[in-house]
C-alpha cells in the first residue's frame, strides 16, 4: 500500500496569491503575475514540507457552468466573476503545476470539489492516508480515520475530532448540516431561520436530515428554546432542505480517465519550469524549487 495521496484544491491558493501579492508584480511583458507568484510560492512550500509521491491538483473550470447551476440557477449567483487580471493568470498556474510534475484536473461541468471527491473514492483504498488541501469546509464531509483536511495557509489539519469541535456535527453529517442552515458563500438556501446552532442540535438529536423528517413530531419536545417554531420552520422548509442537500453533496462518480500511475509525481521538468519562470520574470524563486520533487 502507498503512503499518502495529496489532493489539492487549487482555487483558494490562486485567489490568495492574487489578493495578498501586490498587483505591481507583473511579467517583463507587463502582464499581471501576482496570482501566479503567490500560487507558485504555495506549491514550493508544499513540496518542501511533504515531498509527495502521489498527487493531484484540481481547478475550477467555471463559476457559472456547474451542473449545480442546472439544478438551481441561483447557485453562486451572488459571487462576482474573477477580475480579468486574475482570470488571465489561471491558465499559467496550471502550466506551473504541470511543469512541477503534478497531475491536473479541470472540468467545465464539475467543480474541483467533485473532481477531488471522485479521486478520493477511486484511490483511497490504495493509500494509508489521504490529505485534501483546501480551506473549503465542504471537504469536511470526507474526513474519516484515513482522510484529513489540511488548511495549508493556516496550517490547521482537520480530523474527525476537530471537525466535530468546529461545526458541532460529525463529518458524515456535514452535508445535512449545510442542507439545514444553507451556505451564504455558495448561495445555498437552506431552511430560513435555521442557523448553525439549530442545525447541530437537530443533527445531534436525530442523526440525519431524513430522520429529522421521519420524526418531525418529536422536534417540539426538544429541550430548546423555540422548539415549536423550530418544527414549523423545518416543515415549511422541506423542499429547500432537499434542494440544498443536492447542492452541498460532492459528486463521487465523475467519469475520469485516470490511473494510479498517472498520480505519481514525475518531478520538476527543469526545461519547462525555467522557460516559464524566465517568461514571468521569476528570477529569484527558481532556486527555491525542490529539484527532487
Amino acid at each position: 500500500m502507498n503512503s499518502t495521496l495529496y489532493l489539492i484544491d487549487a482555487s483558494p491558493y490562486i485567489f490568495r496569491g492574487f489578493f495578498s501579492i501586490p498587483s505591481k508584480v507583473k511579467t517583463p511583458a507587463g502582464e499581471p503575475a501576482n496570482a501566479i507568484y503567490g500560487y507558485t510560492e504555495f506549491l514550493i512550500q508544499f513540496l518542501k514540507k511533504t515531498v509527495p509521491t502521489h498527487l493531484a491538483v484540481a481547478f475550477d473550470g467555471s463559476l457559472t457552468t456547474s451542473f449545480r447551476n442546472e439544478i438551481y440557477p441561483e447557485y453562486k449567483a451572488q459571487r462576482e466573476l474573477p477580475p480579468p487580471e486574475l482570470e488571465a493568470q489561471i491558465g499559467r498556474c496550471i502550466q506551473v503545476t504541470q511543469a512541477m510534475g503534478m497531475q491536473t484536473f479541470i472540468d467545465e461541468k464539475f467543480e474541483a470539489d467533485d473532481l477531488i471527491g471522485t479521486l478520493v473514492t477511486l484511490f483511497s483504498e490504495q493509500f494509508e492516508k489521504v490529505v485534501i488541501l483546501s480551506s473549503d469546509k465542504d471537504f469536511s464531509q470526507f474526513v474519516n480515520a484515513k482522510t484529513s483536511l489540511w488548511d495549508f495557509a493556516r496550517d490547521i489539519v482537520y480530523d474527525e475530532k476537530t471537525v466535530q469541535q468546529k461545526f458541532g456535527v460529525l463529518p458524515d453529517q456535514i452535508v445535512d448540516y449545510i442542507a439545514l442552515m444553507g451556505d451564504a458563500v455558495d448561495n445555498i438556501p437552506g431552511i430560513p431561520g435555521i442557523g448553525s446552532k439549530s442545525a447541530s442540535i437537530l443533527l445531534n438529536e436525530f442523526g440525519s436530515l431524513d430522520n429529522i423528517y421521519n420524526k418531525i413530531g418529536e422536534i417540539e419536545k426538544l429541550n430548546v428554546r423555540g422548539a415549536k417554531s423550530l418544527k414549523t420552520k423545518i416543515v415549511e422548509g422541506h423542499d429547500k432542505a432537499l434542494l440544498s442537500r443536492k447542492l452541498a453533496e460532492i459528486k463521487l462518480d465523475i467519469p475520469l480517465e485516470v490511473t494510479l500511475e498517472r498520480l505519481k509525481c514525475s518531478g520538476v521538468n527543469k526545461v519547462e519550469i525555467d522557460s516559464l519562470f524566465e517568461e514571468f520574470g521569476f528570477t529569484q524563486i527558481r532556486s527555491r524549487v525542490p529539484e527532487s520533487s
